[in-house]
């Protein structure tokens, strides 16, 4: 029997569900006569500013449900950046004490300015160990949201059902980046259990185990190296990710990423992180196949990032040429198919 304590978490969580309401649609301007529009699926619209903000909110919702978070329980995590936002944001919500374990290296001002406490571990892949080493300790419960990502029920808040509910017709691709996979996992299922019509595809960084592990159909895959693209890509195929369902894999070039974050910005005003910008990327490739095969319709991809932060990141040449991303080429090329209808 759930408790009077989980009954009134659970209605919290879903009132802030109503409160923040849908996330608006966007159209990215594409030249006149292609007979295509992009939507920018705004998910930085969210209270925490990030795609993460709908995943946070169905683990709480999920662990709560099954008895693994209770009144007073120490929530644990190891993550950084949106995630860690995100979900110091819900435990703050509950009422619930939050440590997010995280690279030394990382920035936890987000998650301490909402209430929540950051634990810097070194080496960076000691976050896992430790967060759970530390939930065990002080018998709490360490979210692992890799993991449970799989399994997460979305309770009626999930990227999917809403974006449905914008569009009158269905998009002919919808195209996300994977972090957990667990967002291509609903979009993708979503498209196969109601029999629509539609496309998905993933976009995927340098260095993430996604493509590789898709094109082979090898559900193991890794590569040993992190992604440079915050947000998105992982050095091995998670859990959550769901090739079954997903249509296409699109490699896209880092530096590409940051060349297209900066379109978006251009576009829309929004300091957008290259996670984006490999949207962005991606739906431009998809829409220079229709164009090429004479398909009209919609595609839609997620702004899933923007933040002032980026301005000193992606937006910031000196930023770039520090990492090796030479995002001018990509630039050039984005202008020459934008600006002067050039095919991609």
């Amino acid at each position: 029997m759930i408790s009077a304590w989980a009954t009134q978490a659970i209605g919290r969580l879903d009132e802030e569900r109503e409160r923040a309401g849908a996330t608006p649609l966007r159209e990215f301007p594409l030249p006149a006569g292609w007979g295509v529009r992009l939507l920018l699926k705004d998910e930085s619209a969210q209270p925490t500013g990030s795609l993460k903000h709908r995943l946070a909110r169905a683990l709480f919702h999920d662990a709560i449900i099954a008895g693994r978070i209770s009144e007073g329980t120490t929530v644990v995590e190891a993550t950084g950046g949106a995630m860690a936002t995100a979900q110091a944001y819900f435990a703050r919500l509950l009422g619930l004490p939050y440590v997010a374990v995280m690279p030394k290296k990382s920035s936890g001002a987000e998650v301490e300015r909402l209430g929540g406490t950051c634990r810097y571990v070194d080496p960076p892949l000691a976050i896992y160990e430790e967060a759970r080493r530390l939930a065990d300790r002080v018998k709490g419960h360490c979210l692992d949201h890799y993991a449970a990502a799989a399994a997460v029920d979305w309770h009626g808040g999930s990227l999917a059902e809403e974006l449905f509910e914008q569009v009158a017709e269905c998009p002919r691709w919808i195209v996300v980046g994977a972090g957990t996979g667990a967002t291509s996992a609903a979009l993708g299922r979503h498209l196969r259990d109601r029999g629509l019509p539609g496309r998905l595809a993933v976009v995927d960084p340098e260095n993430s185990a996604y493509f590789p592990g898709w094109a082979y159909g090898t559900p193991d895959y890794t590569t040993g190296m992190p992604s440079r693209i915050e947000g998105i890509g992982r050095p091995r195929v998670e859990p959550g990710f769901a090739a079954d369902v997903v249509d296409l894999v699109v490699p896209v070039p880092d530096a590409a990423s940051v060349a297209a974050a900066r379109r978006v910005c251009e576009a829309t005003g929004l300091a957008v992180g290259p996670a984006t910008g490999t949207n962005l990327w991606g739906a431009l490739e998809l829409i220079g196949r229709m164009r090429a095969e004479d398909v009209r319709g919609d595609v839609v991809t997620v702004i899933g990032d923007a933040h002032p932060r980026h301005l000193s990141t992606c937006h910031d040449d000196a930023w770039a040429k520090g990492k090796g991303l030479d995002w001018e080429p990509h630039a050039a090329r984005l202008a020459r198919v934008l600006d002067h209808g050039e095919s991609w």
